[in-house]
């Protein structure tokens, strides 16, 4: 194997057939020791939960793969808490796609004088957010996307759409179990003129609450896994 890139909650390897391996980290991105998916450094780390997102991710990939939409998944080694995975080329030095069903977190932060915390995003609110931590995560418009060569508008939009199609396999599967699905983070792309869903769909890259209250990255896990 090939070391390509050493990221927050996983390492990327090349692999001799051409695919990638994606070997999973017990650290989950937050501040001061608490969780948050909307933060943009590492802030705890949690015994297990590497495998455990790997776990999680195969299921929500297996029922993607049902529904028709692929995806970079191939194959997973539980054990050794990888996953072997399709090669991407991401978009630009990197960007996340988060999808909101309900108002809050950063959300919030910027728009707050405008909507208040825990109000429903009718149909789902797609943004994008260009990787940089130095910069905070700025956020970039499917428009801002093109001009700077990032991706076209086609690619964007495809991408939008699979967000949001993805997102609602996401939180009917959370419904069906009481969960309810307030936001969600992906990471898109580019595979032999496709645009496809790459990296994890995991506890630590959504918020989920449970009666009113937020269902911490372990718990949701086990939530999820051991229906």
């Amino acid at each position: 194997m090939n070391l390509i890139y050493k990221g927050k909650t996983k390492d990327v390897y090349g692999l001799e057939n051409g695919n990638v391996l994606l070997k999973f980290k017990d650290d989950c991105t937050g501040k001061d020791g608490v969780f948050d998916p909307g933060e943009n450094s590492v802030g705890l780390t949690i015994e297990g939960i590497g495998k455990a997102n790997l776990e999680t991710s195969i299921l929500y990939f297996e029922l993607l793969k049902k529904a028709g939409i692929k995806t970079h998944y191939v194959s997973a080694d539980i054990d050794n808490a990888t996953m072997e995975v399709l090669p991407a080329k991401v978009f630009g030095k990197g960007l996340e796609v988060i999808c909101r069903l309900v108002a809050t977190g950063s959300f919030v932060r910027r728009y707050g004088e405008y909507i208040e915390d825990g109000t429903v995003l009718e149909g789902g609110y797609v943004e994008c957010t260009f990787k940089n931590d130095a910069k905070g995560d700025p956020l970039v418009t499917g428009e801002g996307l093109a001009a700077l060569g990032v991706m076209t508008p086609a690619m964007f939009e495809s991408m939008k759409d699979q967000t949001l199609k993805i997102t609602k396999i996401v939180a009917d599967d959370l419904k069906s179990i009481g969960l309810d699905l307030w936001d969600i983070k992906f990471e898109f792309g580019y595979n032999n003129g496709e645009v496809i869903l790459i990296d994890e769909i995991a506890s630590g890259n959504m918020r989920v609450y449970k009666d009113g209250k937020i269902v911490e990255p372990v718990e949701l896990t086990k939530l999820i896994l051991n229906r």
